[in-house]
């Protein structure tokens, strides 16, 4: 005997989906909303970034698809006249990271390289900039040796940078370097939360946890 099917269920079922397709709806709108004004505001970059986000809601948006048509040639020619007024140094980084977006780590750090080559001031904030994104680039290749390095440099104008003492931190560990890797973790935790972020202070206080544990049982080892 089959089992019988409880139609209240199926109605929850219906009503939850039904509830589902309004919020959706009522999402896309907004979005909608929200590009047509940043697109009043010839903000024609966040616009075109708040298309996809509807258009990844709603596919086939007639609105969005219109108005992602009307902007795109826009928003091309003011990113050309951009470009056209970059030194070559932030046309180099420019480069670096379209190659780093493109997952093209290798390309993009000899781009950063030639920025920073290019540059007097390394403590510029386009050879902060240029340094902080080589250093992830390393990262991604597992040459934490260069992510180390150029998170130091940063870190040196700017001591206080969170991103290259988390950075710092992790390379430091993967090449086994422990205490130093700590007292990256440490110094970030003890900055003012707001600074530091939800995200960086969890994984700080992961880090923490887990490089104390090591330390300890090197120093035990060692007695």
């Amino acid at each position: 005997m089959g089992l019988a099917v409880d139609p209240g269920n199926a109605d929850l079922k219906k009503q939850a989906s039904e509830m589902e397709e309004i919020m959706r709806q009522d999402k896309v709108a907004n979005f909608i909303s929200k590009a047509s004004e940043q697109s009043q505001n010839g903000d024609f970059g966040e616009c075109l970034k708040t298309i996809d986000r509807g258009l990844a809601l709603d596919g086939g948006n007639k609105q969005l698809t219109a108005l992602k048509a009307k902007i795109q040639p826009k928003f091309d020619a003011s990113e050309k006249r951009r470009l056209q007024g970059l030194s070559k140094p932030e046309k180099d980084k420019e480069v670096g990271d379209k190659l780093y977006k493109d997952a093209n780590f290798e390309g993009a750090i000899a781009a950063y390289g030639k920025c920073l080559d290019a540059l007097k001031d390394k403590s510029s904030d386009l050879a902060i900039k240029a340094l902080s994104n080589r250093a992830a680039c390393f990262k991604q290749l597992s040459n934490f040796d260069g992510t180390i390095e150029d998170c130091t440099a940063v870190l040196e104008t700017e001591p206080d940078n969170v991103k290259s003492l988390v950075r710092r931190a992790q390379a430091l560990e993967a090449v086994e370097r422990y205490k130093s890797a700590l007292q990256d973790v440490k110094y970030v935790l003890s900055m003012p939360a707001a600074n530091v972020g939800q995200a960086n202070w969890q994984l700080c206080n992961q880090m923490q946890h887990r490089l104390t544990r090591v330390v300890q049982q090197l120093k035990n080892t060692n007695m």
